[in-house]
């Protein structure tokens, strides 16, 4: 029998949890450990590696194919173009202290498509060759040019499957712009960062502009319902808001799903936020209660299930490889294959983060524009690093196949792709999200249980969630 490599990492008191490469996870024992160190495991621990995938007979060609599949299933593999996020306007109507854009003012003229530029990303959409397309808008405030994205939807009517979603303040509803929001293959992203106050210091500086906000969300709430709508809170670690007057303010509109997102070290916030740069243990310890609450809250009340967003994805990374295309965790992370970002001067991103990059002078990633195409030297050089396959902390490490590759979120932070793994915000991060759910994993508990399971879409009972112990 040939030993599948195991990865190791201390869990919980005197527990290891031990990976190999395709994701297959259990936890041991100080016992078993001792034994697996000094190579006298058992019959018994045998067996149990053995059905487990952690052993594999040299002369069971079914079983090293069975491996292999599963290491292919944890790859990301990219697909034709069919992800496109647009920037028809990069003017706004807002000055969010954290914006992460650097977006125009809403009189300053350059800073829309011109007419070159749409008929580029028209002919674009006629030649992709797939059955299926989703376009983000985003901005600056997509809203004023609704013409812009009527444009582009129209031309999007002969893919079979379709989906639009705009990226929007909420801070003017017009005619047009419900009309545009009528559309049912049409979605709407917004940002609520709290109760009135919270929203006010962070976006709209004055309290008549934060109940205009609130008063059109719930409008459009009330006109489409909760399933059209979402929206995510951009928190300041320094100050972050109380953790059940945040919950409520989702809940009571039916939002079930909240994205937890400290402030991103991009655009505006890096000179008004500086220390976004890195997030301290404070700011973790905040995400773990945070979760804690949406828990409690799902046992208390099972008629409705609340989320953290990010942490449903990390959890489903580790259950169920390949359920989504979330790009800060894929590995390999494809740039400029599958989706791209095409910016108001027609200029092409590899992801919205290096975009942001390039607004703010800090570097300039830009792949190619939507007149000469992007398939070219420059985004080969950004995929020749876009895996952790190779980096040696990576590989020693126990959650390589559930995490990934953000070089844009390095170069954002360091000026460089290179730095120590283990010294880079994002490695921290995640370090730290996959020891709280391997935690949550083990814990006995019917209520953390409970939540998992519907978080992975099952359905809460206490068998749905398997673990497993040697």
């Amino acid at each position: 029998m040939t030993f599948v490599p195991l990865r190791m990492r201390a869990v919980g008191e005197g527990g290891v949890l031990c990976v190999h490469d395709i994701g297959h996870f259990f936890r041991a024992d100080a016992p078993f450990m001792t034994r697996l160190a000094g190579d006298q495991l058992t019959s018994q621990d045998r067996t149990f590696l053995g059905d487990h995938g952690h052993l594999v007979d040299a002369a069971d060609a079914l079983g090293h194919a069975a491996y292999l599949y599963g290491l292919a299933e944890r790859a990301a593999h990219a697909g034709p173009l069919d992800y496109l996020i647009l920037v028809p306007t990069l003017r706004c109507n807002l000055s969010c202290s954290y914006c992460q854009v650097s977006r125009a003012g809403i009189h300053q003229p350059g800073f829309d498509w011109s007419e070159a530029t749409l008929d580029a990303v028209l002919a674009l959409l006629d030649g992709l060759p797939g059955e299926r397309i989703k376009i983000e808008f985003q901005g600056g405030e997509p809203t004023l040019r609704v013409d812009l994205l009527r444009a582009v939807i129209d031309r999007c009517r002969r893919f079979a499957e379709r989906q639009f979603v705009v990226c929007t303040n909420l801070q003017v509803l017009d005619d047009d712009i419900l009309a545009l929001f009528d559309d049912p293959e049409l979605f709407i992203s917004t940002s609520l960062d709290g109760d009135a106050f919270t929203h006010q210091r962070h976006r709209t500086g004055t309290a008549a502009s934060t109940g205009q906000f609130l008063d059109n969300l719930d409008l459009v709430l009330a006109r489409y319902g909760p399933g059209k709508i979402s929206a995510l809170p951009t928190i300041d670690p320094l100050a972050p808001p109380d953790i059940d007057a945040l919950i409520d303010s989702y809940a009571a509109r039916g939002l079930d799903s909240i994205f937890l997102r400290p402030i991103n070290y991009q655009g505006f916030a890096r000179k008004r936020h500086s220390a976004s740069r890195e997030q301290s243990g404070g700011w973790r310890a905040y995400h773990e209660r945070f979760v804690r609450a949406l828990i409690a809250r799902n046992w208390a009340d099972r008629s409705r299930v609340l989320e953290e967003t990010y942490t449903s994805i990390c959890l489903r990374r580790i259950f169920q490889p390949g359920a989504d295309r979330h790009v800060d965790l894929r590995n390999p992370n494809p740039l400029g294959h599958d989706y791209v970002v095409i910016d108001h001067d027609g200029v092409i991103y590899p992801s919205d983060e290096a975009r942001m990059l390039s607004r703010s002078g800090v570097i300039d990633l830009a792949i190619g524009d939507v007149h000469s195409g992007w398939q070219n030297a420059r985004r080969d050089l950004l995929n020749r690093h876009n895996a952790n396959f190779d980096d040696p902390a990576c590989q020693r490490c126990a959650y390589q196949p559930f995490c990934g590759r953000d070089l844009v979120d390095d170069l954002a932070r360091y000026g460089r792709i290179d730095k120590p793994r283990l010294e880079t915000e994002f490695c921290r991060r995640h370090l730290h999200l996959f020891d709280f759910l391997f935690g949550l994993i083990y814990e006995d508990d019917p209520a953390v249980r409970y939540s998992l399971s519907r978080w992975l879409r099952l359905d809460g009972t206490p068998d749905a969630l398997g673990t497993v112990h040697a």
